[in-house]
């Protein structure tokens, strides 16, 4: 750091933290970034949903604002601000237009907007939300470009200082003045000031074992990994050592992807991903509405579904784990792209999934162990280590209703029945991925922290997923991109009020 002053001082500088810094610099004012880590561009997601950006204009597709806002709000039974939907209904555009404008296409990348998000029944209910971060040649995602947002913020003014992590707010006469640092290579303490505020990107608290078991114990158990290894929920933590007011409910985003070995313990397996480059036990077919049955070999739940409802569904039974069943035929690329899924799961761009890479992934797991393979449903039963009799019956039963082309047992939808009856057989043992916690300290819509009176704590700001109010429970994954634009929006947001104060 160059300086022990600054007016804006942004903790965090993933998503929200970046377009925090870049409007608060753009707006004029003296900042500084402080992050933990050495680097944080490659956490910039790719696919982010917004309501009427030029690309989806440009693209004839049209969301119906309050449709989506209500529709969220009622996603979530009425446990969120709907004020803040609004506003990030309301400004979602801008961001993404900035972000087109600013940050890609300078490189040569651009928003290509996605063009549907199919759906037959309410339970699926789909809005055509994404705007996909395109790599110049238009066939995929590009990957990394947070880097250019952090250079933007350099360009326009903006300090960063790497590996420095945030250790106490500064509380000078009730306002958030400044910010206690640490250095993580020497563990140097250093105070900062901040004449206008703070503002804490800091993500959740995936990677604390200690604050899931406070806070979001069932997730702990339902979840075999988590792929926020930042994320130690210390942003959080600060603010509430300071009076903040957090979510009294646990909410997150998980994907039904991790496969783990037979016999898993939930009580005693999570391990904390060091993505990238590493993603021990990742199976993207798990997010495939294939036949799933419980640790006693039955069929238990509709398996279309948003993915967070099947461990949700999987809490209910003995060990909280599912077992997938699937055929060499099912991972054919036509038999994929049936099953219509959406976001970064969608068969071939703007999705980045591919049969090719499907069949690679299955292979993997199958060298390690974690995906079994067999010539007879007896077999496979044997070795993912599930009653005999009831892996049968439920195939058996499953494959009548194929044939009928109706599922009497739990109503998934006819176009998502894939007969299981071909050898060879595959079968995984599988739990969630954890990719964030996304309850966090309530704000108002200036995005300004408040305490449980509802005040205001002055000079304290929040953005992204360690801010709250906007999400509850199981994640939309229906409306693809929310987390990211809810991260993008209210960051770029935060980093106009706090200048402008």
């Amino acid at each position: 750091m160059k300086n022990n002053e600054y007016e804006v001082i942004v903790v965090g500088a993933s998503n929200a933290g970046g377009m925090a810094a870049a409007a608060a610099a753009e707006k004029g004012a003296k900042v500084l970034v402080i992050d933990k880590a050495g680097s944080a561009g490659y956490l910039y997601r790719e696919t982010i949903a917004a309501l009427h950006s030029k690309a989806q204009t440009k693209a004839g597709v049209s969301v119906d604002r309050n449709e989506l806002v209500n529709f969220l709000s009622t996603f979530n039974q009425g446990n969120v601000d709907q004020n803040l939907l609004n506003i990030w209904a309301d400004n979602s555009s801008e961001m993404m237009d900035w972000l087109d404008d600013e940050i890609l296409r300078p490189h040569g990348a651009y928003i290509q907007a996605t063009p549907d998000a199919y759906y037959e029944t309410e339970r699926n209910r789909a809005f055509p939300t994404g705007n996909e971060v395109t790599a110049p040649d238009g066939k995929y995602w590009q990957m990394g470009y947070g880097d250019w947002v952090i250079a933007k913020a350099e360009e326009l003014g903006a300090e960063f200082a790497w590996r420095t992590k945030l250790e106490k707010l500064i509380v000078e006469n009730g306002r958030v003045v400044g910010v206690n640092v640490k250095d993580v290579k020497t563990n140097k303490m250093t105070t900062v000031k901040a004449t206008k505020g703070v503002i804490l990107c800091t993500g959740g608290y995936g990677s604390n074992k200690a604050l899931m078991q406070k806070w979001n114990p069932l997730g702990l158990k339902t979840n075999v990994y988590t792929d926020s290894q930042r994320d130690d929920g210390s942003g959080i933590v600060a603010a509430m050592e300071v009076g903040a007011a957090k979510d009294e409910e646990p909410a997150s985003i998980v994907f039904n992807r991790g496969a783990v070995p037979t016999a898993t313990n939930t009580d005693d397996f999570y391990e904390v991903d060091l993505t990238p480059p590493d993603d021990p036990g990742y199976l993207w077919l798990g997010s495939y509405p294939m036949l799933k049955v419980n640790l006693n070999g039955e069929r238990f739940f509709n398996e279309s579904a948003p993915y967070q409802f099947q461990m949700n569904a999987a809490s209910k039974q003995p060990g909280y784990l599912s077992a997938m069943i699937w055929t060499e035929k099912t991972m054919s690329d036509e038999n994929l792209r049936k099953y219509h899924t959406l976001g970064c799961s969608r068969l071939g761009f703007p999705g980045i999934f591919t049969g090719d890479e499907a069949r690679k992934e299955v292979n993997d797991r199958l060298s390690e162990g974690l995906v079994q393979k067999a010539d007879t449903i007896k077999e496979l039963a044997e070795k993912l280590g599930l009653p005999v009799v009831n892996l049968q019956n439920s195939v058996t039963r499953y494959n009548e209703m194929v044939a009928a082309d109706k599922d009497d047992d739990f109503g998934k939808e006819s176009y998502r029945l894939e007969p299981v009856t071909e050898a060879p057989y595959y079968g995984a043992i599988v739990g969630g991925r954890l990719l964030a916690t996304l309850d966090g300290l309530r704000v108002n819509s200036k995005m300004q922290v408040l305490n449980k009176q509802g005040e205001v704590i002055a000079g304290l700001y929040a953005a992204g997923n360690c801010s709250g109010g906007f999400f509850w429970g199981s994640y939309p994954d229906h409306v693809p991109g929310l987390t990211a634009s809810h991260a993008l929006t209210f960051g770029r947001l935060a980093g106009k009020y706090i200048a402008e104060a």
